[in-house]
């Protein structure tokens, strides 16, 4: 496939921003397994290409929101790893100075609007964002991610008849990793098609290779392009795949380890990308290893920040804490 539109720099660019995000995981479930990091703690790693590739076509004021498989999405719209990592580990440096942990981050001047705990609940609080923006005519569009598993909530359906009622300007992403927690997808749900869950409510959507970042921004690309002319929500069913289990307490016995390798090998999203980069741009493999080297870098300069930095004082409880 070529891609003469998309030039050696902006691939590099997506490159660089997956690779960050894979090795960061990577150490991040170093740091969980050595007790570092507390309560739970979903990685992204398999699933890169989708938040990069949206990031990548997002506009300056356009808004995420996502649950809590979400220290990728922080990464992918510019959030600091050293702040992310300071999170993971409790510290007061943190992006929620250590209260919030894995699943509750949030950066506003990013329009990061968190990680959320509870199955489904981000998504009538993305049509939320949404209605704000139709009601300020700002063009901004809110991207609303969850997972296969969580459109099986019931929340999801309310959110879907309003947005569509109110043609608010929300891209659901269902990032669809095939597996919820244990349970494959095939045996939860009755159709596969999971961007046709917003048909009865006119809501157009479409599937998508989650596993290529350029599929990826180019059908992302254009389902803002549908918010942002008025038209309403839109829906991407990104099929991808999640190489560690649901969370690090997640032995993943439900799937074989060929079943994983065989991803691994003929799909793997950073890999894919670097073959493009090799066939079109003839790039080196010097450039690869000074790239992982930076990212190194990057993700020990962050690990070493959070071990560091001091745990929150213990009046830290009573912050941020609203009293009627």
């Amino acid at each position: 496939m070529k891609n003469t539109s998309v030039s050696k720099k902006e691939l590099f660019e997506l490159y660089h921003k997956m690779l960050l995000i894979r090795r960061f995981e990577e150490k991040a479930g170093q740091l969980y397994g050595m007790g570092h990091i507390g309560g739970f703690c979903h990685l992204y790693i398999g699933q890169e290409a989708v938040v990069v590739g949206i990031d990548s076509i997002k506009e300056n004021g356009d808004q995420n929101i996502t649950s809590y498989r979400d220290h990728g999405h922080m990464l992918a719209c510019g959030m600091d790893p050293k702040m992310v990592m300071a999170e993971l580990t409790g510290r007061f440096t943190g992006y929620s100075k250590g209260k919030g942990g894995s699943m509750h981050m949030f950066s506003k001047s990013e329009g990061f609007y968190g990680g959320h705990g509870i199955v489904g609940a981000q998504v009538p609080i993305g049509a939320g964002i949404a209605f704000a923006n139709k009601y300020k005519k700002n063009k901004r569009v809110c991207f609303t991610y969850f997972g296969e598993g969580a459109a099986n909530q019931g929340q999801v359906y309310e959110a879907f008849n309003m947005a569509s009622l109110w043609k608010l300007p929300v891209v659901f992403v269902i990032e669809n990793n095939q597996y919820a927690m244990g349970t494959s997808m095939v045996r939860a749900s009755s159709t596969e098609e999971m961007f046709a869950r917003g048909l009865a409510f006119n809501i157009p959507g479409k599937a998508v290779n989650g596993m290529n970042v350029l599929d990826v921004a180019k059908e992302a690309a254009r389902a803002a392009d549908h918010c942002r002319a008025g038209k309403g929500p839109f829906i991407l069913e990104m099929k991808t795949y999640r190489y560690r289990g649901h969370s690090m307490s997640d032995p993943a016995k439900y799937r074989t380890r060929e079943e994983v390798q065989k991803v691994r090998e003929e799909k793997d999203p950073i890999d894919t990308l670097r073959s493009i980069l090799i066939e079109e741009h003839k790039v080196s493999e010097k450039e690869f290893k000074e790239t992982d080297a930076e990212i190194k870098g990057i993700v020990t300069e962050a690990s070493d920040f959070a071990l560091n930095s001091p745990e929150p004082d213990i009046k830290e409880l009573w912050t941020d804490v609203y009293a009627g």
